[in-house]
């Protein structure tokens, strides 16, 4: 055994045999089968070693080295025994260990206080952080952001695509507004009216700057949402009621005051109606295409041509019943007198024709101004709805350049040569009254507030009327009923 040992030694393996050992898991050295085990690998390094003729000279072995070799081995066996009994009960305090750290309804009293001790803290840093930062306000948005209004010289091109060499759409003119789609570059995508196509950005005024040319360009209407609003006099529901409107008319908003708004309703009549019954809205003009432009020239030709026609025709039938007249007239001076007749009685019968040719002449002209009447109402009614359009003036009488609600009616009935008064309450005693129920077209329609007529238009048919409204509308048709009638006149047959 010993020779094995110096053999071994004097190969110099021994030591990392020795750390072989040292490596293999504990468990393997415990008994004595695993020593047996380890002797029956030096006995098979000796036979390995014998077996290449390798004779070692026991003399260079000395016998302390060969005790120090022996005494090394059982230190290391010695030693890797008491290394598994140390790992053996380190393993079975941390199973034990672990076994407590998993039990679920265990926790212990002073971790639990720390961790809600070390929450609170973090909770309270966080809270002073939150306190230290600033507080940011929200950039303010203005409800015309997706909104532009031209500020061109007279108007500017609405294109096919964001290039000056794109074909030209229509026109946006000054004042007018559109709803921003999308921006691409220096040109902005808008849809106005029936026209959606490109504008160059600088045209346009946007958002914030939008809002400061609303009074400038927009219009504000209020639209009744009740079925019957009385328009009062003063902002009180104890003030006098001027007139009732019925649900679905517009009318201009002069001013807001909290919860009331004083409208426009017609040219003479402003009053206040509860803001709670009114929808209000900024009505904008808006571009219009080149067919529409084309179609608008040759409307507008259509009606001066259809203007012209009238007035043609009512010439004729002025100078029709002239010569009806004549005629008549020249009749009556033609007639036979009896010659056998005294001259007494010539001279008698010269004063009688005389006078009967007076009776009959007064009798003719009383006949000219029902005849003339007869079929002028529609005629008449027709012929107003050519000055649709036109503009309202205060005071005038034009049908082309602006006339108020009774110059209106008047100028057009002079044309069929019926002459009325000037004001809306003296012509509401001309002609014959007629029940609001039975009106036809060419009938006056009056319009009171608090019990003094201010308003006349002339009916149309369908329960529309035509009249010079106010300074915004100019002349327009309208509903019978858009503010209550108090009594209608037949002017003519």
């Amino acid at each position: 055994m010993v020779r094995k040992i110096v053999t071994v030694i004097s190969m110099c393996t021994v030591f990392s045999l020795v750390s072989s050992i040292s490596a293999t898991d504990a468990s393997s050295l415990h008994n004595g089968s695993d020593m047996a085990g380890m002797v029956a690998m030096l006995d098979e390094f000796y036979e390995s070693q014998h077996e290449h003729d390798t004779v070692t000279n026991p003399e260079a072995v000395e016998p302390v080295a060969v005790s120090g070799a022996a005494e090394m081995i059982d230190n290391v066996v010695s030693m890797t025994q008491e290394e598994y009994t140390e790992e053996t009960t380190d393993m079975a305090q941390s199973t034990d260990i672990q076994t407590d750290a998993v039990q679920p309804d265990t926790v212990q009293p002073d971790a639990a206080q720390s961790a809600e001790a070390t929450l609170e803290a973090v909770q309270a840093q966080q809270v002073s952080q939150d306190a230290a930062q600033p507080e940011v306000t929200p950039e303010p948005v203005s409800e015309y952001a997706n909104t532009g209004i031209s500020i061109a010289h007279e108007y500017v091109h609405v294109r096919k695509k964001p290039s000056t060499e794109s074909k030209i759409l229509g026109k946006l003119y000054r004042g007018s507004a559109a709803k921003i789609i999308n921006t691409v570059g220096d040109w902005v995508e808008i849809k106005s009216g029936n026209v959606t196509g490109y504008i160059k950005s600088e045209y346009l005024a946007i958002g914030f700057s939008a809002e400061n040319l609303i009074d400038r360009y927009g219009t504000k209407l209020a639209k009744v949402n009740v079925t019957t609003l009385k328009v009062r006099e003063e902002r009180s529901t104890d003030s006098v009621v001027l007139t009732l409107v019925p649900e679905g008319e517009e009318f201009e908003v002069i001013k807001e005051y909290g919860e009331w708004v004083k409208i426009l309703v017609d040219d003479t009549t402003r009053g206040y109606v509860s803001k709670e019954y009114v929808n209000i809205r900024v009505k904008f003009k808006h571009a219009i295409s080149i067919k529409e432009e084309r179609e608008k020239i040759r409307l507008q030709r259509e009606r001066e041509e259809a203007i012209r026609r009238a007035e043609e025709e009512r010439q004729r039938q002025i100078e029709e019943e002239q010569r009806r007249q004549a005629a008549q007239r020249a009749a009556a001076q033609s007639s036979p007198s009896s010659g056998s007749r005294s001259s007494s009685s010539s001279s008698s019968s010269t004063k009688s024709s005389s006078s009967s040719s007076s009776k009959s002449s007064s009798s003719s002209s009383s006949s000219y101004k029902s005849s003339s009447s007869k079929g002028t109402a529609s005629s008449v009614a027709s012929y107003a709805q050519n000055f649709v359009g036109n503009p309202y003036v205060y005071g005038g009488t034009s049908l082309t350049n602006g006339a108020d609600c009774s110059g209106f009616v008047q100028s057009v009935y002079s044309k069929y040569g019926v002459s009325l008064p000037r004001t809306s309450s003296s012509q509401a005693n001309s002609g014959s009254s007629v029940s609001l129920s039975e009106v036809q077209a060419g009938d006056l329609i009056f319009y009171a507030s608090n019990g003094s007529i201010n308003h006349v238009a002339m009916y149309i048919g369908g329960g529309k009327v035509v009249h010079a409204s106010n300074r915004v509308d100019g002349i327009k048709i309208s509903n019978m009923n858009y503010r209550t009638p108090c009594k209608a006149r037949r002017v003519a047959n």
